[in-house]
């Protein structure tokens, strides 16, 4: 699976590079991710804008990757979605559990504004 990965002070932002992301290969991005879990950057963005099809089994895997950097106290945030990948997420009422935005930039700043809120918790 091709992707480019930019990190950033406090985050890694991952563009899949790939038109389609199948099981497989969302399983290989999640093992990636998870390995951020015990680098010194801990939040990871996701990129989609290049993701025109992806199964039903991802989004769920990706939901649950995206919960367990929650639970340890991280942020996972999801961005650029195609219309027809968006369109599935909400068929199946996915887009109210992710933490979707439509920009990299607003990816970002989410990810500072959790920073903030977890130290201040």
């Amino acid at each position: 699976m091709k992707v480019k990965i930019d990190t950033k002070e406090k985050m890694h932002a991952i563009t899949i590079e790939e038109e389609e992301l199948t099981a497989n290969m969302t399983e290989q991005l999640i093992q990636q991710a998870h390995s951020y879990l015990d680098s010194p950057i801990q939040n990871v963005i996701l990129i989609f804008s290049k993701v025109k099809k992806i199964s039903l089994e991802s989004l769920n895997s990706l939901l649950s990757m995206q919960q367990s950097f929650y639970n340890a106290g991280h942020s996972m945030i999801f961005c650029e979605f195609q219309n027809n990948v968006e369109n599935m997420l909400r068929d199946n009422h996915l887009a109210d559990t992710m933490n979707i935005t439509p920009t990299e930039s607003e990816a970002w700043d989410m990810v500072q504004m959790e920073e903030i809120e977890r130290e201040l918790l």
